[in-house]
């Protein structure tokens, strides 16, 4: 009996748990939502790792990035950076006043729209997000190394459906 207990995981002994003290609820879902949530924290811990040795947070990353893959002459409308990286203009107000501090963003007045305001890299933001997403995507690797490339990709489209269902196609 302690062999199966220890060759268990933690969701795998709250599972067994569970179905000891509520047989009669179907925890399944609880193996999937479970393993999801304790592998969820454990990367964006691991992800962070990259990000502070390039004295960066996870949504100064998140900004840099999205300026970078804008293309040349890699800016955006503060509007158009909130919803790119998924929150409210007040958020992003703080992490692009932090960038600017920092010198890796500039603002300006938009040629296009006299009240509106555009941010951009800056020529030394460019070069610290190149080098932050090169580490990036390499400790990206080594966290999926665990899986085998067919395993990995269809674990990806079995999240890309997943995802679909509950936020759209077009989120």
């Amino acid at each position: 009996m302690a062999d199966l207990a220890e060759s268990l995981d933690r969701v795998a002994r709250i599972q067994r748990e569970w179905a000891r003290e509520r047989p009669d609820v179907d925890v399944r879902p609880q193996g999937v939502i479970g393993r999801l949530h304790r592998l969820g924290a454990y990367l964006t811990e691991e992800l962070c790792v990259v990000y502070r040795k390039y004295g960066l947070g996870e949504g100064d990353f998140d900004v840099l990035a999205t300026l970078r893959r804008a293309g040349a002459p890699f800016e955006r409308a503060p509007g158009e950076l909130a919803e790119h990286t998924m929150v409210t203009t007040g958020a992003m107000t703080k992490r692009v006043d932090r960038l600017e501090r920092a010198g890796l963003v500039s603002r300006r007045a938009s040629e296009s729209d006299g009240r509106g305001r555009v941010v951009a890299l800056t020529p030394q933001g460019r070069e610290l997000i190149d080098r932050a997403f090169s580490e990036h995507m390499a400790n990206e690797r080594r966290l999926l190394a665990a899986l085998t490339e067919e395993e990995a990709a269809h674990l990806e489209s079995l999240l890309v459906k997943w995802l679909a269902a509950t936020e759209g196609p077009h989120a």
